[in-house]
């Protein structure tokens, strides 16, 4: 099976104060196209870090991080957003929604940068496969803290990327608007046949992947099969 995305001796240190913080140290690890990988761990272990430097949102201190066969430590910051446009999806904690689009424009986004034609109407559909059929032209002031959030997941899958990362996706929500919104992440990408990579701190959620790697301390301290899955 085909590696969508590697991470080989992965480190990022920033400069606090007069020191330097490692926040990753050496993390290694790969990630099968096709299936589902939860990252857990405490808080500052890393995990929204090691997320971002996936995806290619920040740049690695040493180490190399290699996406769908593409290292991205030699692009440059044009060249890794197209990489983004192409391959990556993203579900956020706090949804990301852009406050003067409608919901239809806000999924609408990543088709029209590909320069898709048929954006609305792709958009329409998904929003209607979430359960927004009804709320197209609302704007994200206009929707509870659930319905932004299936507006944030029917924008990720809308461009049918090989690999979605979801940074807390449930954090921000109650536990019954959580559990229907998890419902919605795993149906998506099971039908869209999505590599889906999920930061979280609900262990329920990350063992519905079907791997599970734990970080402490900015190092991976344990990486096996999920026991739900």
């Amino acid at each position: 099976m085909t590696n969508v995305l590697e991470v080989r001796d992965l480190t990022r240190t920033y400069r606090s104060g007069d020191r330097d913080l490692t926040v990753l140290d050496g993390v290694t690890f790969s990630v099968a196209a096709g299936t589902t990988c939860a990252i857990v761990g405490p808080s500052g272990s890393g995990k929204t870090t090691l997320l971002g430097l996936c995806a290619g949102l920040d740049r690695t201190s040493a180490g190399r991080v290699i996406l769908d066969g593409q290292p991205l430590e030699g692009l440059d910051e044009d060249e890794r957003a197209l990489l983004r446009r192409d391959l990556v999806g993203f579900v956020f904690q706090n949804f990301q929604l852009l406050p003067t689009l409608s919901a239809v424009e806000n999924v609408s986004v990543p088709l029209e940068l590909r320069g898709e034609s048929g954006a609305r109407n792709g958009a329409a559909e998904l929003l209607d496969r979430v359960g927004l059929g009804d709320r197209l032209d609302h704007y994200p002031v206009q929707l509870s803290g659930g319905e932004q959030q299936r507006v944030g997941l029917a924008r990720a899958f809308i461009h049918r990327p090989k690999i979605l990362f979801a940074d807390e996706p449930t954090g921000n929500l109650d536990a019954e608007t959580g559990a229907s919104v998890a419902d919605l992440l795993f149906d998506l990408n099971r039908e869209a046949d999505t590599t889906l990579v999920l930061v979280t701190h609900d262990i329920d959620l990350a063992r519905r992947c079907g791997r599970i790697i734990r970080l402490r301390a900015g190092a991976v301290v344990e990486d096996s099969a999920s026991e739900g899955s």
